[in-house]
């Protein structure tokens, strides 16, 4: 059985720091391709970040580019989001996912991704 559990989501101020991790069992976790996503009240589950399997690609939206880093630990099927000088737009519900993408799949695509968590709520307050 596979599980994504997602932790670590809290209430911050802005400007502030914060790092979700998500545990993953039930898959070879190196195999997969991670992503994080998130869905702020009313909106659509939007892409947020994407690793590979080995952790040496990645890629981000333009909108957390320089303020959030997606990395991983294969050793213990651990993915992480770092995020620091938090926006209250960047409050939502953040997600991890995992997929094998084939060759011109987009990371950006949700429906890509195989394996979704519970989600993890990050409220970020003015």
């Amino acid at each position: 059985q596979v599980r994504l559990v997602e932790s670590g989501g809290g209430l911050v101020q802005a400007g502030g720091s914060l790092r979700v991790s998500c545990a993953a069992s039930g898959i070879t976790f190196s195999r997969y391709e991670m992503g994080w996503f998130r869905q702020a009240p009313g909106r659509e589950r939007a892409f947020v970040a994407y690793i590979n399997g080995p952790g040496k690609r990645t890629y981000y939206r333009d909108s957390v580019k320089g303020r959030v880093t997606i990395s991983r630990d294969n050793a213990k099927n651990t993915l992480y989001l770092q995020m620091n000088s938090l926006k209250p737009e960047d409050t939502g519900v953040y997600y991890c996912a995992a997929g094998i993408l084939r060759a011109g799949d987009s990371v950006l695509n949700s429906n890509k991704y195989d394996y979704w968590g519970q989600g993890t709520q990050v409220t970020v307050s003015s």
